[in-house]
């Protein structure tokens, strides 16, 4: 089996870079499909239109209606063939840009991928996660090619919620966990191939600069300030775990968030932060060291991400649920199949529980910790 790598053709991060947007779509097209939510949208408008403008670019704006589903992607196609548009352009976050994806495959044209928060690991991937219209995973689509651009204001980046700079967090640090299981696995990655030493070191590398960066670049993305630490973490959420993963691969810590979907509740919670749980799962599947297990519940602890099912909205959830969602783990086709272990959904429930009781009993230690030092101050 042959060794791939794949990427998208050009990615460009800084401040004030959707400034600039014009002199890198003019060559892929004259007539853009411009589609993302209204707040994304917003964000970059000014913008990007005035670049359109001075480089002869028309463009059409549709507002995506929140799913990356069949019937959202169609919808979309549609518009771009009445427009006819020759690019793509999706703003926002994963699941927009999914849909831009997914539009410019149908329609046979160059997308461009403007992301307006760094939560998830989408934009540079050749991958699009479709969702029913009600928010359940339904299925992965594999595009024949990656984005033709990947364009990353970092300016934006600061002053959107830093609640999705965190989720990306949680995205990205599944990506040095499950590159491991694939290498051990001799599994096949994304683009059907077997991963490249150059995925695994760029996989390592994105662990490396969240434990290093991570919580700097929250306190400067609180601040709305761009940072070298906040620049780094977004390079890390965005490009470097969107090589890892698909040029590495997936295992059990996404099968999890997949699973956990059919579960109503989790569904106001970031994918990252149903991947951070997934990773932590995946630790205990594994069976790692607890000193790998700690180092990972405090990095989630220090920056916020979920480290206990009652973080994700199962706190009351019945056992029968999280077997449910174990259960879906599992189905047929799934990345936790990537593991080199026997998998069960009574393992991946087993995971899961035991994942919750450790968050659990690291927030208990947590708290004790503090009620001590505030006796003594006292």
């Amino acid at each position: 089996m042959p060794q791939i790598f794949i990427s998208p053709s050009k990615y460009v991060q800084g401040p004030a870079v959707t400034s600039e947007i014009g002199q890198y779509v003019a060559p892929l097209g004259k007539k853009v499909l411009i589609l993302g939510g209204i707040r994304s949208i917003e964000a970059v408008k000014a913008n990007i239109i005035h670049s359109l403008a001075l480089h002869n670019v028309q463009y059409h704006i549709e507002t995506f209606q929140g799913e990356s589903s069949d019937n959202e992607i169609n919808r979309m196609c549609m518009i771009g063939r009445n427009e006819k548009a020759d690019i793509i352009i999706g703003i926002g976050g994963g699941k927009a840009i999914d849909t831009a994806k997914a539009v410019g495959f149908e329609l046979d044209v160059p997308v461009a991928i403007v992301p307006t928060i760094a939560s998830t690991d989408a934009p540079c991937s050749a991958l699009s996660v479709i969702y029913s219209d009600e928010g359940v995973f339904e299925r992965y689509l594999v595009l024949p090619k990656n984005p033709d651009l990947v364009l990353l204001d970092t300016e934006v980046i600061a002053h959107a919620p830093v609640r999705q700079l965190v989720a990306g967090m949680g995205d990205a640090l599944s990506t040095y966990f499950e590159a491991s299981a694939c290498a051990r696995a001799r599994a096949r990655n994304i683009a059907g191939g077997t991963m490249t030493q150059a995925a695994l070191a760029i996989a390592e590398l994105c662990y490396e600069i969240l434990l290093r960066d991570g919580y700097k670049a929250k306190i400067a993305c609180e601040r709305k300030v761009v940072t070298e630490a906040l620049s780094n973490i977004v390079e890390a959420n965005t490009l470097l775990s969107g090589l890892g993963f698909e040029s590495a691969g997936l295992a059990a810590c996404h099968a999890v968030h997949n699973g956990l979907t059919v579960l109503e509740e989790t569904h106001p919670y970031c994918h990252g932060e149903k991947v951070a749980f997934g990773t932590l799962t995946q630790l205990v599947l594994e069976n790692r060291a607890m000193d790998e297990i700690e180092k990972v519940i405090d990095f989630c602890h220090l920056v916020g991400l979920p480290t206990t099912l009652a973080d994700i909205g199962l706190e009351n959830a019945d056992p029968k649920q999280i077997r449910l969602a174990a259960e879906a783990a599992c189905k047929e086709g799934e990345t936790i199949y990537n593991m080199d272990m026997e998998i069960t959904p009574d393992k991946v429930y087993a995971a899961m529980m035991a994942a919750d009781a450790l968050g659990h009993v690291y927030k208990q230690s947590k708290e004790t910790v503090w009620m001590q030092s505030s006796s003594l101050v006292l």
